[in-house]
């Protein structure tokens, strides 16, 4: 059942649910934080690299000799000179479905888009480097290249891999329901959408970077790197340099933002580790915001192509679409270049019920930076269409836009999709019609109308989604991926001091880990929040962990962390039960102690019992078995939960054709938030990140393939003064097969923006007669618009 939840919890004494203070902030805020940049071993050199400035071609020669002798560079390589394994994302899909290719980590024969690393420079200082790379003789011979879906899969195109015939890197039919083309051929209304999204850089704050150092005595390289899968680039990095995994410890220390971007296996990590190992010395890279805006991994561009049947009382009875993504010039591990088209096939249908569905997905290679999966990783795109689908068959038909909604949305629980996904309880209803009310309560239709009157140009739009988290094995086996994220480990160990230090296998790069993940800990044991300490991002202390992307953390790290300090509790009433000579079952515990229920003077602190754990243990009943160290693993088997929410955007048109936000509500469901605080803080970072995607980010090619944005001159990113106030309120459909009851939180608010802001666009313009489905939205499109509206009334 949902209800409204009170974002402070107040009169209860438990740690979960209440927005306590950030762990983390007592670093951050004091400048004592430590980021990869911020490590400095000793006798560290630095590294760049030499990268392609033409989009296609043949690589004839490369000349280092003029850079070897530059002052102050210690080696350069090549691929040759390194000789490394390529990375290798893989699907286990027949050969018509997805062809497999190499990624090598410096560009052998070929290069595939501007500013692929052709070869690694090493030097005493950065600036040194810099100047040396200018001096590398690298002769390129070019092809013209292909900088636009279409283009790649026409007839005859240059192959971007010659393993991807049609430059297809997937293509796969998911769904079909026997019957559809009759199913439309009867409707009462069918309704078609078109849409195009803009290609964009997740724009973490920190770019990418990593310090390799080779440990002669430990026979290991230890990266300080700030990736979101520290154990994926360990299993990678491996491969590469033909080595166990155990000569190798990736540590991530704390990391300015990722947003997906980091949660792929990067070529320059690679690089630089292997030139540690040549050199016996520190190697520091650390990638500049040129490299980061134009050769790093980008994500989003993808065109659909979607129609819906209606039958005469606005219920949806078929969805069709052909869905394009383009991919640019590699396929990224662990997820491959079918990540995007994978997951709108898989979830297009959205928060509605929909009967029959066909789809077809299609993943394309292009000369461009390849991409990786970006906070949303599609759903943003889709909700889109569908939210616009709805729009157009509301007109169509003659219905309200948000009852043909009601007409459609799932609300009885659970729900079995045509898509073959089990949907949890959710309250997309309930969250709709709060999201009405609220924008009612603040007179948003009456300010529209006296704007109207006034000459101004403003329109009111919807969202309704949800965000699927908690991906687990299962959920990621049925994309037949090669490699399957899923589970999560912990280890819980308490100090003879009652202290207890947990590890999670998930990444912290904004989120809050240490504090909301200590909350379920402190909970868990009932002992102060300051007593808890999570560790995280270092592979000598984690057995194996999948990172943090998807929404995974609370709902799949959070678990394990409940799960390993709820066998730590087990493990201490064991102990007590022997040190007090009662049964387990007659115990029972709160903040630090252990009691016989039958007499309550008959007790033990937790210290009492870690001090005679390691310190006494000739006292334990098992003197074989000391200490308090335990391990658990979460992990979910079916179709994971889904969190949901409704969004509404109240927007102005400028007479320039600027779109301005003037204000936006956010209701949303995310179970049981751990930390209300904290979740809010991801709803308003995501929706700035959604409406940056929809107004103003967008990286574009020329016809030779050079990226339009090397800078943010001309990146378009919106800054505080472009983001609108945002209330969010809460509802609270708890998760069923976790202990907490959190569904995941961090994807929800990027999800809905575009679609919302899309709509409200739409609406502002309806009086012009102008439809855009496009995003980013172009002043000069909204401005052409209005003048088509004078033009008329003239």
């Amino acid at each position: 059942m949902s209800t409204t939840a009170n974002s402070e919890n107040e009169g209860t004494s438990k740690y979960v649910g209440r927005s306590i203070r950030r762990k983390e902030d007592h670093r951050f805020v004091r400048g004592t934080g430590r980021f990869v940049d911020d490590i400095h071993l000793a006798g560290s050199l630095h590294a760049q690299f030499v990268r392609s400035n033409i989009a296609a071609g043949r690589i004839v020669s490369i000349d280092l000799t003029a850079v070897r002798n530059s002052p102050g560079v210690i080696a350069a390589f090549t691929a040759e000179d390194l000789n490394l394994e390529d990375i290798v994302a893989r699907l286990d899909r027949p050969a018509e479905e997805y062809a497999t290719t190499r990624m090598p980590v410096l560009a052998r024969e070929q290069v595939r888009y501007m500013g692929e690393p052709i070869a690694i420079v090493i030097g005493s200082d950065p600036y040194v480097v810099e100047d040396a790379i200018e001096a590398a003789r690298v002769e390129l011979e070019s092809t013209p290249p292909i900088t636009e879906d279409l283009r790649a899969m026409a007839p005859g195109a240059a192959l971007v891999h010659d393993e991807a015939p049609g430059n297809i890197f997937l293509d796969v039919s998911m769904f079909a329901t026997p019957g559809i083309d009759e199913i439309f051929e009867n409707a009462a209304q069918v309704v078609t959408v078109k849409s195009k999204t803009g290609r964009q850089n997740a724009l973490p704050l920190e770019t990418r970077g990593a310090i390799a150092n080779w440990d002669e005595r430990d026979h290991q390289v230890t990266v300080y790197t700030c990736t979101q899968v520290p154990h994926q680039v360990r299993t990678v990095m491996a491969a590469c340099l033909r080595m166990p995994e155990q000569d190798l410890r990736i540590v991530v220390p704390d990391m300015g933002g990722g947003f997906g971007l980091k949660c792929v296996v990067g070529r320059e990590e690679i690089a630089v580790a292997a030139a540690s190992m040549r050199l016996r010395k520190p190697v520091k890279w650390i990638e500049d915001r040129k490299d980061a805006l134009s050769a790093s991994f980008l994500s989003r561009e993808q065109r659909y192509d979607v129609r819906a049947a209606f039958d005469a009382k606005g219920r949806m009875i078929a969805l069709d679409a052909d869905i394009i993504c383009d991919m640019g010039a590699y396929s990224c591990y662990p997820f491959t270049a079918g990540i995007e088209p994978l997951m709108a096939s898989a979830e297009l249908p959205s928060v509605y019920k929909v009967p029959a569905y066909r789809v077809r997905g299609r993943a394309v290679a292009t000369h461009k930076a390849p991409t990786a999966p970006y906070r949303g990783v599609s759903r943003p795109q889709y909700v889109m269409v569908i939210e616009r689908i709805f729009e157009r068959a509301a007109r169509a038909l003659d219905i309200d836009p948000l009852e043909i909604r009601r007409i459609n949305l799932i609300t009885e629980f659970p729900y079995l999709g045509v898509n073959g996904i089990t949907y949890d309880p959710g309250s997309y209803l309930e969250s709709l019609d709060l999201c009405e009310q609220t924008v009612i309560e603040e007179g948003w239709h009456e300010l529209r109308d006296e704007a109207a009157r006034a000459g101004r140009v403003i329109g009111i739009g919807y969202a309704c989604f949800s965000e699927r988290t908690g991906y687990g094995s299962d959920a990621f086996s049925k994309r037949k991926m090669a490699v399957i994220p899923g589970f999560d480990l912990s280890e819980a160990r308490m100090d003879p001091t009652g202290h207890v230090t947990v590890t999670t296998g998930t990444i912290n790069h904004g989120q809050s880990h240490e504090t909301t993940l200590a909350q379920i800990v402190a909970d868990k044991l009932g002992i102060p929040i300051e007593h808890v300490k999570i560790e995280q991002g270092d592979t000598n202390r984690i057995a194996y962990g999948w990172g943090s992307f998807a929404s995974r953390s609370a709902v799949i790290g959070g678990s394990a962390v409940g799960a390993s300090a709820g066998k730590l509790l087990n493990r201490l009433k064991s102990l007590a039960a022997a040190l007090l000579s009662v049964e387990v079952n007659q115990l029972e515990n709160s903040e630090g102690w252990i009691w016989n229920r039958d007499a309550p003077v008959e007790r033990i602190s937790f210290v009492q019992i870690a001090e005679a754990a390691y310190l006494q243990s000739h006292r334990l009943p098992d003197i074989t078995d000391p200490g308090l160290t335990v391990t658990a693993a979460f992990d979910v088997m079916g179709d994971g939960t889904f969190s949901n929410a409704t969004h509404a955007a109240l927007v102005e048109i400028e007479p320039t054709g600027r779109v301005r936000v003037l204000r936006y509500i956010c209701v949303e469901d995310c179970g049981v938030a751990i930390n209300p605080r904290v979740v809010e803080g991801q709803c308003r970072g995501g929706i700035a990140q959604g409406i940056a995607g929809a107004l103003y980010e967008e990286v574009t090619y020329d016809d030779l393939g050079q990226p339009s944005a090397s800078s943010f001159i001309d990146y378009k990113v919106p800054t505080a003064m472009e983001i609108p106030d945002v209330l969010i309120k809460h509802l609270e459909t708890p998760c069923l097969f976790n202990d907490t009851g959190a569904k995941g939180a961090g994807e929800g608010g990027t999800i809905g923006a575009p679609a919302t802001i899309l709509n409200a666009v739409n609406d502002a313009l309806s009086a012009t007669g102008v439809e855009l489905n496009n995003t980013p939205i172009r002043p000069e499109v909204v401005f052409d618009a209005l003048m088509t509206q004078e033009s008329v009334s003239v």
